[in-house]
């Protein structure tokens, strides 16, 4: 065997022998997640218990509308396309640093013309004109004997996941926001229909009053303080416009349209089912939610890095080689006795660097705990928000009970009053007084379900949608 294949299969065996990743090797932190939620008491959720797993979480809710909008947001939200191409620009990383896997190779050809003078005797001669050809090819290859580029794999791709848990997580955040706005926008609505109502059984009792008037049974000052009161609701009755054609804008740009082209038919009635969505176990959310994966992948990214510090600790391992044919003519350029060749390995080590490297690990190992209480924080804060969403809803339904009985009474009182007052038995006080009560009854009650309808989409959010660690790219 020539000593050029010799050397190149001793080396390889030697780098291959003692190939190894250094580094710590990542173990996921443990996070505290309890063995029941506290506030679930005795709230009890909509069967079946994997509804969040069968389709899009939106569809607990019944509405053709809300499900025609929430399929727009994979088409055509900005932001969402923006997390993707964050997600892109992640997978490609990690091919680049595959890369460092597999040699460089690199070929050249090139001609080169000179001009120079001969010298003839004591002075000097015609000038000379000569022509060099060369074409030749070189390759280097630095082994990957302590696992940096290993780890640099390693560390981009758990950074790729990371980019899908938060492309999976803007994804969520677009849909709840998506989901909030339209049934805020439905309350807006109910409300109008509540003032519309409202108006109307104001501008009924002006009417009476006026007659009452007409007769001498009534005072003028009745009759002022009906119209004061049905001017008071028209102005509400106009303002109740405003929000709705803000959260109708908010609604267009969701789902990439201009707000000048888009619109949302009002509908009969508001939607009064609101479902109990499955909770599940604590210990499951830290494996549905994307933002506790983005952080807790981000921690395998970080930990890949450490190892990637330590390497520079070590020698790198070289092999290079080139070859070459030169002649000054091109017909016999590539002839053996034009043949110039090299090969050899290099073994490079930083022997002083003031410190560099051990304030470069440091500084690794310093990242790697800041992603371990980012991670923690995060899973703390989700537990935190599934918590708050089961109290608020469970404490809202109790609500909900007592604000729709009170809007019976308040519209029994109200009739028995205006009754009252047609006998001449009350003041018209009272009936302004039973009017009012009712509408802010009506109000509350509409507020508790918007309120209910709002969080228990930040609950879907919370429990992260039926998304699961198990759709991140493997």
């Amino acid at each position: 065997m020539s000593p050029l294949p010799r050397i190149l299969l001793v080396t390889l065996g030697t780098a291959l022998v003692s190939a190894c990743a250094v580094g710590p090797n990542y173990k996921r932190p443990p996070a505290d997640s309890g063995a029941s939620f506290k506030e679930l008491g005795d709230w009890k959720p909509s069967e079946p218990a994997d509804t969040l797993d069968r389709g899009p979480w939106w569809q607990m809710f019944k509405d053709p509308v809300l499900e025609q909008l929430e399929q727009q947001i994979d088409v055509s939200n900005q932001t969402l396309k923006a997390a993707a191409d964050a997600y892109r620009q992640a997978q490609a990383l990690v091919d680049q640093s595959k890369a460092g896997f597999w040699p460089t190779i690199s070929g050249s050809a090139a001609h080169t013309r000179q001009q120079g003078q001969s010298v003839q005797g004591l002075g000097s001669g015609p000038s000379t004109l000569t022509s060099t050809y060369s074409v030749g090819a070189s390759a280097s290859w630095e082994l990957d004997v302590w696992g940096a580029v290993r780890r640099s794999v390693e560390s981009n791709f758990a950074a790729a996941q990371s980019s899908a848990a938060a492309l999976a997580g803007t994804r969520l955040l677009e849909q709840a926001t998506l989901a909030s706005d339209y049934f805020q926008l439905r309350a807006q609505d109910e409300l109008k229909r509540i003032l519309d109502q409202t108006v109307d059984d104001e501008q009924k009792s002006l009417k009476i009053t006026q007659n009452q008037y007409a007769v001498g049974v009534a005072a003028k000052a009745d009759v002022v303080t009906a119209q004061t009161q049905l001017l008071a609701s028209q102005a509400q009755q106009i303002n109740a416009g405003i929000q709705r054609a803000t959260l109708e804008h908010a609604i267009a740009v969701l789902v990439g349209q201009l707000p000048s082209a888009f619109s949302i038919a009002p509908v009969p009635t508001m939607p009064a089912d609101v479902p109990t969505v499955p909770v599940g176990l604590p210990s499951s959310l830290l494996e549905r939610r994307p933002d506790v994966a983005e952080a807790e992948r981000k921690m395998q990214s970080e930990n890949a890095l450490i190892g990637v510090a330590i390497s520079a600790y070590f020698p790198s391992l070289t092999l290079a080689g080139s070859g070459s044919y030169q002649s000054s003519t091109l017909s016999n350029l590539i002839t053996a006795s034009n043949r110039v060749w090299s090969f050899g390995p290099e073994l490079a080590v930083s022997l002083f660097d003031g410190g560099l490297r051990r304030a470069q690990t440091a500084q690794a190992r310093a990242v790697y705990d800041q992603s371990v209480d980012n991670y923690r924080q995060t899973a703390l804060t989700a537990f935190q928000q599934v918590e708050d969403d089961l109290a608020t809803l469970r404490i809202l339904e109790q609500q909900a009970v007592v604000e729709d009985e009170t809007v019976k009474m308040a519209k029994e009182a109200e009739r028995l009053v205006l009754n009252q007052y047609k006998a001449g038995t009350v003041p018209y006080s009272s009936v302004i007084t039973a009017q009012n009560t009712t509408f802010s009854a009506e109000q509350a009650a509409l507020t508790v379900l918007q309120t209910r309808l709002t969080t228990s989409i930040s609950m879907i959010e919370a429990l992260g949608g039926g998304w699961s660690t198990q759709q991140l790219p493997k």
